[in-house]
């Protein structure tokens, strides 16, 4: 990876995006050991997540189990309420579009950093990258070309002073295949953050990939199984 260690570095992760890439890789991400392979790399002064939530409480969502583990965890948290509807075969789902958020965090953070990773292949964001890189930040993506279809726009790609392909980075960063009958909800899941899908997904083919997935296998792909409550600290004051 091409870091300097006097850099200052902030993390941008597009929540759905990048569950989208990884799903696409058959992985799950373990953030913990994300946060490790960029501290190592530099001076990490932020680590942002964005995604958008069901706006019932009462609803089921393994999400809510994995921001609320993250902001417990070295990561600022960036939520809104999704907008439910239903899919052609009456299920219900969700959408959030979280690029504005993205974008004006990292435009307002660009005094303070040296270099800012994003993990999204939005073609979206291209003049975002191009509006910090004049501001003299440089900007790296994450994501994947080795997904069917792939994750990452080739504009996007250009754009970035480094492209990281997230495969190659999976034996930092993946999570080792677990039980998933042990996972949190993992069996009984009907809404999982697979449902909560971006608004602006690259690829239409993508979106209706998703569509055609059983909930079976939704549920056992939710991101969010598997960090136990007794791994999270005492609330910082």
């Amino acid at each position: 990876m091409s870091f300097y260690r006097e850099e200052r570095i902030a993390l941008f992760i597009d929540g759905a995006n990048f569950f989208s890439a990884a799903r696409g890789l058959g992985v799950e991400i373990d953030y913990r050991k994300l946060l490790d392979v960029f501290r190592q790399r530099g001076r990490l002064i932020r680590a942002y997540y964005y995604t958008a939530v069901p706006a019932n409480d009462d609803t089921f969502s393994p999400v809510r189990k994995l921001v609320d583990w993250l902001d417990y965890n070295g990561f600022r948290v960036v939520t809104k309420i999704a907008r439910e509807y239903f899919d052609g075969m009456g299920r219900k789902r969700f959408k959030g579009d979280m690029d504005v958020d993205i974008a004006v965090d990292m435009l307002e953070l660009a005094g303070h950093c040296d270099h800012m990773v994003l993990f999204s292949g939005d073609g979206d964001f291209k003049p975002l990258i191009l509006a910090l890189q004049a501001r003299g930040v440089r900007v790296s993506v994450v994501s994947s070309m080795e997904t069917q279809p792939s994750m990452v726009s080739d504009e996007l790609r250009r754009a970035a002073d480094n492209f990281f392909e997230l495969k190659d980075m999976l034996s930092l960063i993946a999570r080792p295949p677990r039980d998933r009958g042990d996972d949190y909800g993992a069996a009984t899941a009907s809404e999982t953050y697979a449902d909560v899908e971006d608004a602006d997904d690259i690829e239409e083919e993508d979106e209706e990939e998703d569509d055609d997935d059983g909930a079976d296998e939704d549920a056992a792909d939710a991101d969010a199984a598997g960090y136990d409550d007794d791994l999270r600290p005492p609330r910082r004051g």
